[in-house]
C-alpha cells in the first residue's frame, strides 16, 4: 500500500509538474507528516524536488515546457484566472499582454470593454486581440521566437519604454519565495521593464507554477501589486505574497 501510493504521487506530479501538500493529505486522505516522509523518499530517489509547499517535477531549470503541451495543461484553472483578470480592464485603459497561455485566454474575456489600447509581444494574442471591437493592438517588435510566436530583444524594449502602460499582465514561469522567473532571457528582461513602468503589475499564476524556479530571475514579490491564481495554490505561499504586500485574487 505504501509503495503504490508513492507510485500514484509519481504519476501525479509527473502530469501535474507540481503538487501541493495540501492536494497530497485530500488525495491519499494522510497526514502532514506521512506527506513530508513520502516526499523525501521521492526527493532521494530522483523523482521530484521538495519545495515550499509542496514539490515539483524533477527537470532541468532552463527546460520550457512546449507551447502545444502547456495550453492544453490545467485548462480549467487558466481560464478562471484569465477571466478574472479580464474584469480588472477598464474602457479607454492602456494595457499590455505578455507571453503565456494564461495571458492569451484572456481574450475571450475582453470582447465587451469599449475602446482601449493593448500591447502585446505575443503574435497569437495579438491576432485575437484583433477580432474585438474597439481594441488598437501595439506590436512592439523584435526578434521573432519561431516556436513561440513572441517578440523580444532590444527593439521590444524601446519601444515599451515610450509608452505609459496601465495595468501590464504577465505570465511566470514559476514562482517561489524567492521570486518570479520565468525562462526566456530576452522576454523576462521585458517584463522586468513593465513591472517597474506600468501602474499596475499582475501576475498570472495557476498552481502548477508554484515552487517552480525557471532559469531567468524576473522580480521579486513585492514588485508585484497583484496576483490571480486558482484554488490549488499553496496556502503557505498566499500567505506569504499577502505579508509582502501583494493583493492575491483567487479565481
Amino acid at each position: 500500500m505504501l509503495q503504490d501510493r508513492r507510485n500514484q504521487m509519481i504519476d501525479m506530479i509527473t502530469r501535474q509538474r507540481t503538487v501541493t501538500n495540501e492536494q497530497l493529505m485530500e488525495t491519499f486522505d494522510i497526514s502532514i507528516e506521512t506527506v513530508r516522509r513520502d516526499l523525501k523518499y521521492l526527493e532521494q530517489h530522483g523523482h521530484l524536488r521538495r519545495v515550499y509547499g509542496g514539490a515539483v517535477l524533477n527537470t532541468p531549470m532552463g527546460g520550457e515546457p512546449e507551447y502545444a503541451n502547456r495550453a492544453n495543461e490545467h485548462a480549467d484553472a487558466k481560464h478562471a484566472i484569465a477571466a478574472a483578470a479580464a474584469k480588472l480592464i477598464s474602457p479607454k485603459d492602456c494595457v499590455f499582454l505578455g507571453v503565456g497561455t494564461t495571458v492569451q485566454a484572456m481574450t475571450q474575456y475582453m470582447k465587451d470593454l469599449g475602446e482601449f489600447t493593448a500591447f502585446t509581444n505575443a503574435l497569437r494574442t495579438a491576432i485575437a486581440l484583433s477580432e474585438i471591437p474597439g481594441c488598437n493592438v501595439v506590436l512592439p517588435g523584435g526578434q521573432l521566437r519561431t516556436r513561440e510566436l513572441t517578440l523580444s530583444e532590444f527593439p521590444s524594449e524601446e519601444c515599451i519604454a515610450n509608452f505609459n502602460i496601465d495595468k501590464a499582465f504577465i505570465g511566470t514561469g514559476g514562482i517561489t519565495e524567492d521570486g518570479i522567473t520565468d525562462y526566456h532571457i530576452g522576454e523576462a528582461r521585458l517584463h522586468k521593464q513593465l513591472v517597474k513602468n506600468a501602474k499596475q503589475a499582475i501576475a498570472l499564476i495557476d498552481s502548477s507554477k508554484f515552487g517552480v524556479r525557471a532559469m531567468t530571475n524576473l522580480c521579486s514579490l513585492q514588485e508585484i501589486d497583484i496576483v490571480i491564481t486558482d484554488k490549488h495554490a499553496p496556502k503557505e505561499m498566499v500567505r506569504l505574497l499577502e505579508k509582502r504586500g501583494v493583493q492575491v485574487i483567487i479565481a
